[in-house]
């Protein structure tokens, strides 16, 4: 499989520069749903730990998030950051390495991409437990459906702030051997 992936790569880059992004984009859409799925299965199985569903009856509020009992409070802020944590550490070294086929120097990347990602993640953790109180308002919503509604909707946010980024930061390509 990987060498027909270089294959493909490579056909790519003698079609000019704008098919090589349309490539690019398929393979960040693939290495994206491997994060998704990553961040859903978190989601979903972190909070059947007993000390994180303790943690669901106590409200969190510290600066502009708000996770009131209702919205899972600090069991689903805690639940739902580390399981976007871990997605994007996995989709950094796989766009790296597979999408982009970056020779970027990780020690300079990586930084960037966290305080990027940090960025990110604080503005889903404000916008998620908001989005899931709105769907859970629905009467054909229940927390279950409202919870991973909410995630979609800040993963898909992601997606699309992530790619341009990922673009300029891996830029570099990879040294022939």
């Amino acid at each position: 499989m990987a060498k027909n992936l270089k294959d493909i790569d490579k056909a790519a880059e003698s079609k000019g520069s704008f098919l090589v992004t349309v490539w690019q984009f398929v393979k960040f859409i693939v290495v994206s749903l491997l994060a998704m799925i990553v961040q859903f299965v978190l989601l979903n199985t972190l909070q059947l730990i007993p000390a994180i569903q303790e943690l669901y009856k106590e409200p969190f509020s510290w600066w502009v998030f708000v996770y009131p009992v209702a919205v899972g409070g600090l069991g689903y802020f805690i639940v739902s950051n580390v399981a976007n944590i871990i997605a994007q550490i996995v989709a950094f070294f796989v766009n790296k390495e597979k999408t982009f086929n970056s020779g970027a120097n990780v020690a300079v990347a990586l930084p960037i991409y966290i305080v990027f990602t940090i960025a990110l993640i604080l503005f889903s953790a404000w916008l998620n437990p908001t989005l899931k109180e709105v769907f859970i308002g629905f009467e054909w919503c229940n927390e279950t459906m409202a919870k991973n509604i909410a995630t979609m909707i800040c993963s898909a946010l992601q997606f699309f702030l992530y790619f341009p980024v990922d673009k300029i930061l891996f830029h570099k390509k990879k040294e022939e051997k």
